[in-house]
């Protein structure tokens, strides 16, 4: 396609060195992200920008596109590809869960590619399509660490409007003695922003699970509760 060939050679030409040799500072060992050494915020721009481009063209047409850019690998391409993704929410259907999920389970491999697409895409897809939050109960039961995390990391935004607390505490039970790391910052992070809306339930929630609830998780879930609310919980 004549526009990811575009989209490749306007990445190749903003590369920085810098942003290329200190990318690796953000990712353990073994997890680092494949990238260009494109900044953020010029990616973005760089989205936007070939969004413009393509904005009428039929949404299959835009998901096969963000296809080909999951392909590559490069982060700076997924998150082109959730840009695009994103855009398009006003056009929502049911069956886009599919192609959803199989990006997902097929590309992501940091959580970075996690984030990027479940907080925005497929968070936004839940909050046109509540019906789903039901299938992200099944990802959180997933053998792979990347789809239990984008379980918890789809409803970030939905639990910062308030959206879906009982489900969210479902999910958290699921993952509650999850072993990965990667997967306890996610749900305590869900937690987290379920309790900006609901402090107290997600209190007593973290408070009755808090002698097996690993410590990690238990601190991502109070990071922004008062500090007298932090002290209790996080006594042994």
């Amino acid at each position: 396609m004549k526009i990811i060939t575009e989209i490749r050679q306007v990445l190749q030409n903003c590369v920085d060195e810098k942003i290329l040799k200190s990318s690796s500072r953000f990712f353990k060992e073994g997890e680092r992200a494949l990238v260009h050494g494109v900044g953020m915020k010029e990616v973005g721009r760089i989205g936007k920008e070939f969004y413009t481009q393509i904005q009428d063209n039929p949404k299959r047409e835009i998901f096969d596109i963000c296809e080909e850019l999951w392909k590559s690998k490069y982060l700076e391409e997924a998150v082109i590809a959730c840009i695009f993704s994103e855009s398009l929410h006003k056009k929502y259907e049911p069956s886009d869960f599919k192609v959803f999920e199989h990006w997902v389970k097929e590309y992501v491999n940091n959580w970075a590619d996690c984030d990027t697409l479940c907080n925005h895409t497929i968070g936004t897809f839940v909050t046109v399509h509540p019906e789903y939050v039901s299938e992200l109960k099944d990802w959180a039961k997933s053998p792979d660490r990347w789809v239990r995390r984008a379980s918890a990391a789809s409803l970030i935004i939905p639990a910062r409007k308030g959206m879906f607390l009982k489900d969210i505490f479902e999910i958290a039970d699921i993952l509650l003695l999850d072993k990965d790391d990667m997967v306890q910052k996610g749900y305590g992070w869900m937690l987290k922003a379920a309790g900006e809306a609901y402090q107290k339930k997600v209190f007593d929630y973290v408070m009755s699970k808090k002698k097996v609830m690993p410590r990690t998780a238990l601190r991502y879930a109070i990071e922004k509760m008062p500090q007298e609310l932090k002290t209790e919980a996080m006594k042994k």
